[in-house]
């Protein structure tokens, strides 16, 4: 004999099955989406007209606030002069401050030999005079 069960308890089991979890996600907004809102909420004459059109468009008072601020943003680059000539290359830059790294440590070590040099002459001179060097200093 099978075990079987009622409709009642596979209707049940359905439906826990087929219940869909919500996932937040985040809302993206595109950029004439939010030109057009803001434009729309400054043409708003009447009292609440603003409100209405948030609730309609189901946002915040802050999404209007930041959008209105990185349109002015936007306005403000687009007036500024652009710099004129070549960009700058990341690449060229970081091959130019390597080349002159190295020229300064071939320098270091160009000095380096000539006071090895030097060290070394005055242990001869003090050998050949017999004064005490370092070393001999107690």
């Amino acid at each position: 004999m099978e075990n079987q069960m009622s409709p009642a308890v596979k209707q049940n089991d359905e439906r826990e099955s087929a219940e869909v979890v919500a996932v937040a996600r985040r809302r993206k907004f595109t950029a004439s989406y939010k030109r057009r809102i803001v434009r729309e909420a400054d043409a708003c004459s009447n009292p609440g007209a603003v409100g209405a059109l948030l609730r309609r468009e189901g946002l915040y008072s802050s999404h209007l606030s930041n959008w209105r601020q990185e349109v002015e943003a936007a306005e403000l680059a687009a007036l500024q002069s652009k710099p004129r000539g070549p960009k700058p290359d990341a690449a060229k830059a970081a091959d130019r401050r390597v080349l002159g790294l190295e020229l300064e440590v071939a320098k270091l070590k160009k000095q380096l030999g000539r006071a090895e040099q030097i060290i070394d002459v005055q242990k001869k001179l003090c050998d050949l005079l017999g004064l005490p060097t370092a070393g001999d200093v107690p």
